[in-house]
């Protein structure tokens, strides 16, 4: 017996006092399902929501909502951060890897998952659309599954497909997904960083990338390229015009050669269009999207990543500010040590040199407060628009040097002096 539609209210309801819920996120975010769970604020009391990446508007910010809910996001994404920030909400530090063991254990266990499907076919499947991710290990384990239908969600292939008994209630909703454009974010020095971190990819390399506008940057930057691949936690427009131009051909992966792999994307309609039915894409478990053993099976893997700050000796902040929790270490060391891992493979930290305040990205020490994502035993190459410099194998005065070298010329003085008083050198 297959549940039939009903409304937002009533599929709301099955979410106890008590419960932890995981919000599916990125572009499945559920909008209006958790805006009907929201509404119940004052009817239940300590609910537990869990979720990495969320889009879209979400009024938490009211004491009632703030009294029956509290949040402990996996990763943190604009519209949660003060939530996050300001005592009633919490941050899990963890590999993206990671994060379907803990539901699958007893680590952090799903009572309710509240998910964002596309259509159900003629057998029944509905897919998870534009995120995979950990949404799939939650949708397994959870005892209650609820989820928003969307014809708008793309269908899409890999190992995302959710038969309709698995559901304990179906809510109907046509609404547009939300839309990211990181290309129009793209400014001269992320041009700038695109065309260096495009200068040392070669043939045949197999990429990831991150979050944000370099990385649509570095692929504006690989027009004249041959026979990439890609096999990334996340990708957005920046592939489209590769793969049309032949660019992006995914002949010499190791792993699911001629596909492109992935477990989320966001973007635009366009993308999400040409996501739709693709079977040249494959969206799978972040657990094995992001394994290290299976990224090193790649040749000569390019992981594209962004930083916050880095101190002189390569430590590399990319998660908060001082004690500001302002995203989270998502997938950036699955990569960055699945690149290093891989023959042939270039883990890439990238970033501008300054703040658009104007301080430096480069400093002497991280902020008080600040986390490590990316260790300096993990840091190979660095590049700002003034350059590149490889860490690997450098010791930490070699590594200052070089990275000083990268640093905007404006901040070299004072970077040149906490270089001489850090190593005593006169």
């Amino acid at each position: 017996m297959y549940p039939a539609y009903v409304t937002a209210e009533e599929a709301v309801k099955l979410v106890k006092s008590g419960n932890r819920v995981f919000i599916h996120g990125s572009a499945a975010t559920p909008l209006h399902l958790l805006h009907a769970l929201l509404d119940r604020a004052g009817e239940v009391s300590d609910v537990e929501l869990v979720a990495i990446s969320t889009q879209g508007t979400i009024n938490w910010n009211t004491p009632d909502i703030r009294d029956s809910f509290r949040l402990n996001s996996l990763f943190v994404s604009a519209n949660v951060r003060e939530w996050v920030n300001k005592g009633n909400g919490e941050y899990i530090p963890v590999f993206l890897s990671e994060i379907p063991r803990m539901f699958e254990g007893s680590v952090l266990p799903i009572d309710v998952a509240i998910i964002h499907v596309s259509p159900p076919d003629k057998h029944g499947y509905c897919t998870l659309g534009t995120s995979i991710d950990a949404a799939l290990a939650a949708v397994r384990t959870a005892r209650t599954v609820i989820a928003q239908v969307n014809p708008r969600m793309p269908r899409t292939h890999g190992d995302g497909h959710i038969h309709i008994s698995r559901m304990a209630a179906m809510v109907y909703v046509e609404a547009e997904l939300p839309e990211v454009n990181y290309g129009e974010k793209i400014d001269e020095r992320a041009e700038r960083i695109g065309k260096h971190v495009a200068s040392i990819i070669e043939d045949g390399s197999t990429l990831q990338m991150g979050i944000g506008s370099i990385p649509d940057a570095v692929l504006q930057a690989l027009g004249s390229h041959k026979q990439l691949g890609i096999h990334t936690e996340m990708f957005s427009d920046g592939i489209i015009p590769l793969v049309e131009k032949g660019i992006i051909t995914n002949e010499h992966k190791k792993v699911h050669p001629g596909k492109i792999v992935s477990t989320f994307t966001i973007g635009s309609r366009k993308l999400y269009d040409f996501v739709d039915d693709n079977p040249d894409i494959s969206f799978m478990d972040v657990a094995y999207v992001n394994d290290t053993a299976v990224i090193r099976k790649n040749p000569k893997v390019v992981a594209i990543n962004s930083a916050i700050e880095i101190d002189l000796t390569g430590q590399v902040c990319a998660d908060s500010i001082g004690t500001y929790q302002f995203s989270g270490i998502g997938g950036q060391m699955d990569f960055m040590r699945g690149a290093s891992l891989s023959q042939g493979g270039k883990p890439i930290i990238a970033l501008p040199s300054i703040t658009n305040k104007g301080l430096s990205r480069i400093v002497p020490t991280l902020k008080t407060g600040a986390g490590v994502v990316t260790t300096r035993g993990h840091v190979h190459y660095v590049v700002t628009e003034h350059g590149i410099v490889n860490l690997y194998g450098k010791n930490l005065e070699q590594r200052a040097k070089l990275l000083i070298s990268i640093a905007d010329p404006a901040q070299r003085e004072d970077l040149e002096k906490a270089y001489h008083e850090r190593f005593n050198k006169n």
